[in-house]
C-alpha cells in the first residue's frame, strides 16, 4: 500500500535509461589516472563504496578511448545503477561521468530529488536482480530496466522522505561502525585473559589469599620441580630408556625457575611435560574418500577447543588404522596446527575414530605435571604464538617443525593453581562469548534495519505526520499527478550531454 496521491510509474516513463560503454581494454592509450580526464565508472568501483556520490572510478577515460566508445557523459545528479556484476549498486553523480556497459544509468529531470531516488533504488535492489537474465551472470537489460516500477511523491515529500532518511541511514551505520569494531575488542579481551593467566597475574589475589608459609616460592618450586622429574622418571620407564643415556639426558634440561617474588612457578620446554608427535611423519597426502572417516585439520578447528568433525575430507580406514599406530590419543591429548595455520589449538575427543593432518601436532600432557586444558590455553597466548612464529622454518607455506615447537618455554605453577587458572579463563571466557552471541544477534537487526527503515519510507510511513500537517503540498499543482504531467513535458527538453566531436587528425 502507498499513500493516497503516490504514483507508480515505470521508470522509463520518468527518466532517460542510458547504457554505457567500453573502449578497447587492451589498448592503454584508452585510458588516464583517476580525476585527470573523463571520469568513468565500473560496477568494480562500487563494491564496498559507502558514499552516496561519486567522482570519478579508478580509472579515467582518455578523451581517445571516450570517443572510441559508446560510453555517454552523465551529467551531474544522474542515478548510476549497476545492471550486471552485480545488480543494484547505486550512487549519485557528483559531476559529469560516464560509466562501462555494466550500468544502466537513470537522467532525471529536476522534478526527482535525486537523494529519493538514491534511496529508492536502494530499497528495491532484490526486485531489481529478480528482473535479470543469462546463465553465467545475471543482467538487467535496457528494455527491462525501463520497465522498473518507479515510486513518485509529491516533490516537497520527496525531499522530506530524502533528509529523514539521511538521518536516520547515518544513525544506522553509525551503530553498524561500533558493533562492527566489537569483535575485534573481544579477541583483544581473550588475548588479554590468556596474557593475565600465563603471567600469574590473573591470580595474583588467589595466591596471596592462600596464605602460604613463609619461604613459600622455594617450596612451592621445589614441589613443582620433584614433579616434573617423577614425570620425566616415568617417561623413561614408559620408553624403556635410562636416565644416564646422554642424548635422552639433552631432552630433559633442568627447568629453569621464573625470577619472580610473587610467582612460585617454573620454566619448562614443552618436550619436558608432554610427548609432541608428528601424526604423519612421511608427510605423504593420504588417499581420500567421499564417505569414510573423519580426517581433521586446521579447517575443523572453529575456535579453541571446538572441532566440527562436518568439515573436511574423509579417509579409509585403512588410512586411520597406520594413523593409530604412530601416536596414542587419551584424555586430555590435544591437536596444534604447525603448517599453513600456526597455533590454532583443540582437545581430540574419544574414541579415535578419526585421522590427523601432518599439518597439526598430537600433543599429550604428563598429567601429573601439567593440566591439559591449562596447557592448551597457554598454546593459545600470544608468548606462545610468537615463538611459534618465530620458529616458522618457510618463506612459502608457514611451517613450524615439531623440534622447534618441543622447544616452547612454557610457565608451570603449581597444579592447584592451574586448576584455579582454567576456571577463570573458562568464566570471563564464557563472559565474552555471551556478548560475542548478543553482538551477532544485533548485527543481523542492524543489518536488516537499512532495508526496513527504506521499506517504511517508501510506504509513506515516515511522512505521515508531515503529511496530515501539510495538505497544501500533496495536493493540486503539488501532487505527484500534477507532478508527473511536468516531468512528461520536461523530458523532452531533457538531453544527454552530447559526446565532443572527434578530433580530425593531422
Amino acid at each position: 500500500m502507498i499513500p493516497e496521491g503516490w504514483l507508480d510509474q515505470p521508470i522509463g516513463d520518468i527518466a532517460n535509461v542510458v547504457a554505457g560503454g567500453t573502449p578497447t581494454a587492451g589498448n592503454p592509450d584508452n585510458f588516464a589516472a583517476p580525476g585527470s580526464e573523463v571520469a568513468w565508472l565500473t560496477p568494480a568501483d562500487l563494491s564496498k563504496y559507502k558514499s552516496k556520490f561519486i567522482s570519478h572510478g579508478a580509472r579515467d577515460l582518455t578523451q581517445e578511448g571516450y570517443n572510441s566508445s559508446s560510453a555517454k557523459l552523465m551529467p551531474k545528479g544522474s542515478l548510476l545503477f549497476s545492471s550486471r556484476a552485480p545488480i543494484g549498486y547505486v550512487v549519485i553523480a557528483a559531476n559529469p561521468i560516464c560509466t562501462n556497459q555494466g550500468f544502466k544509468n537513470f537522467v532525471f529531470t529536476e522534478q526527482v530529488d535525486s537523494t529519493y531516488a538514491f534511496y529508492y533504488l536502494k530499497s528495491i535492489r532484490d526486485l531489481a536482480e529478480s528482473l535479470g537474465s543469462g546463465t553465467t551472470f545475471k543482467e538487467l537489460s535496457g528494455a527491462t530496466a525501463k520497465t522498473i516500477p518507479f515510486r513518485l511523491a509529491p516533490l516537497a515529500e520527496q525531499k522530506v522522505i530524502a533528509d529523514k532518511l539521511d538521518e536516520l541511514l547515518v544513525q544506522v551505520e553509525s551503530t553498524k561502525a561500533r558493533l562492527d569494531a566489537i569483535p575485534a575488542i573481544l579477541k583483544s579481551f581473550r588475548q588479554s585473559v590468556l596474557a593475565a593467566a600465563v603471567s600469574g597475574k590473573l591470580t595474583e589475589e588467589w595466591r596471596e589469599g592462600m596464605q602460604l608459609p613463609a619461604n613459600n616460592n622455594d617450596a612451592l618450586r621445589n614441589k613443582i620441580y620433584n614433579a616434573w622429574l617423577e614425570a620425566r622418571n616415568a617417561e623413561f620407564d614408559r620408553k624403556g630408556k635410562q636416565p644416564k643415556t646422554q642424548t635422552w639426558l639433552t631432552k630433559f634440561s633442568e627447568p629453569q625457575f621464573i625470577k619472580s617474588a610473587s610467582l612460585s612457578w617454573i620454566s619448562l620446554s614443552l618436550e619436558n611435560i608432554a610427548e609432541v608427535v608428528d601424526p604423519n611423519p612421511s608427510h605423504r597426502m593420504p588417499k581420500y574418500v567421499t564417505d569414510g572417516i573423519p580426517f581433521i585439520s586446521s579447517e575443523n578447528i572453529q575456535t579453541i577447543n571446538k572441532l566440527d568433525f562436518n568439515k573436511g575430507k574423509k579417509i579409509t580406514n585403512e588410512e586411520l588404522v597406520k594413523q593409530k599406530t604412530r601416536y596414542e590419543i587419551t584424555d586430555g591429548t590435544f591437536a596444534f596446527t604447525r603448517i599453513g595455520t600456526i597455533g590454532k589449538s583443540v582437545l581430540l575427543p574419544s574414541p579415535h575414530e578419526y585421522g590427523i593432518s601432518h599439518a597439526m601436532a598430537v600433543v599429550t600432557p604428563y598429567k601429573t605435571i601439567i593440566d591439559s586444558s591449562f596447557l592448551i590455553l597457554t598454546m593459545n597466548c600470544t608468548t606462545i604464538l610468537k615463538q611459534a612464529t618465530d620458529g616458522i622454518q618457510s618463506v612459502g607455506v608457514p611451517d613450524l617443525g615439531i623440534g622447534k615447537m618441543k622447544g616452547f618455554k612454557i610457565p608451570v605453577p603449581t597444579l592447584v593453581e592451574q586448576t584455579e587458572i582454567v576456571r577463570r579463563v573458562e568464566e570471563l571466557f564464557a563472559l565474552a562469548d555471551k556478548v560475542e552471541a548478543q553482538v551477532n544477534a544485533a548485527q543481523l537487526r542492524v543489518n536488516n534495519l537499512t532495508q526496513s527503515i527504506l521499506a517504511k519510507a517508501f510506504r509513506g510511513e515516515l511522512t505521515a505526520d508531515w503529511r496530515a500537517a501539510n495538505p497544501e503540498l500533496i495536493s493540486g499543482e503539488n501532487s505527484a499527478e500534477a507532478l508527473l504531467k511536468r516531468i512528461k513535458a520536461e523530458r523532452e527538453a531533457l538531453s544527454v550531454k552530447k559526446k565532443p566531436a572527434k578530433k580530425a587528425k593531422a
